[in-house]
């Protein structure tokens, strides 16, 4: 009997779709890009070049036997041309009766736009924004072309108000503590809130310059640190820790 693999992301969905090669968001933490560096897909300076996968637009999808995360390694930005090619693959998957749910550090312009026309399929889509600081200058450098705090909160309480099912994922989490921006947003989540530390902190060709901030990071990775926060938020019924959280702190 095969094992199911429940870690990564087959702890939120049963199968992943992408449409779009890179993302411009350019977090320095993304696996997706370390990947594709490892396999000479993309370099560290392509990446944020954003290619437009014509296969998977043209592709038919049809109904999936469990949730489908899209997209998993790119993001759905506000660009015209990606917006239409992201807007082409989930049309047909909720065309098909698929249960989506909807992956996006969320920019606010693209969350109107999918609530203004996927209003017909609500009850398919789930939202999960991926929110790690309310601190725009941590963004900044970790997620240096993605919306600020502020967008985000904006897109995930529009989205919360018109109905949808919502979610947020804390991973990695950014800020030593992050429980005062959980409790800010939890009013506007409908169903959960998975937190995670970083994976993969860099080590090595770290500028001196950046070097304080790669620091912070593993500081607050430790597992003192996760410890605390585990105490604190482990009795709240919309929290979910991710695999790498509980492997850390040895709990099940």
């Amino acid at each position: 009997m095969t094992k199911k693999i429940t870690s990564g992301t087959k702890e939120w969905a049963d199968y992943n779709v992408n449409c779009i090669k890179g993302c411009s968001n350019d977090c320095r933490y993304c696996y997706a890009k370390m990947i594709a560096k490892r396999f000479g897909r993309k370099t560290e300076e392509s990446w944020k070049n954003m290619e437009i996968n014509m296969t998977a637009i043209e592709k038919k999808y049809n109904k999936y036997d469990g949730r489908v995360m899209f997209p998993s390694s790119h993001d759905i930005v506000n660009d015209p041309e990606i917006i239409e090619a992201c807007f082409q693959v989930l049309e047909k998957l909720l065309e098909a009766d698929n249960e989506v749910l909807i992956t996006t550090k969320p920019s606010l312009h693209v969350t109107e736009k999918i609530i203004e026309e996927f209003s017909n399929y609500k009850k398919n889509i789930q939202f999960r924004f991926t929110i790690t600081s309310k601190n725009n200058d941590t963004l900044s450098f970790w997620e240096p072309n993605a919306p600020s705090y502020e967008e985000r909160k904006e897109a995930l309480q529009i989205a919360f108000k018109h109905g949808y099912k919502t979610s947020i994922s804390v991973e990695p989490f950014l800020d030593r503590n992050p429980i005062p921006m959980i409790s800010e947003l939890e009013p506007y989540i409908s169903e959960s809130i998975w937190i995670g530390p970083m994976n993969y902190v860099k080590r090595n060709d770290v500028p001196t310059e950046e070097m304080s901030y790669y620091n912070e990071i593993r500081e607050i990775s430790q597992k003192e640190n996760l410890i605390t926060i585990y105490e604190s938020l482990k009795n709240n019924a919309k929290i979910q820790f991710k695999d790498s959280f509980l492997n850390r702190i040895n709990k099940k």
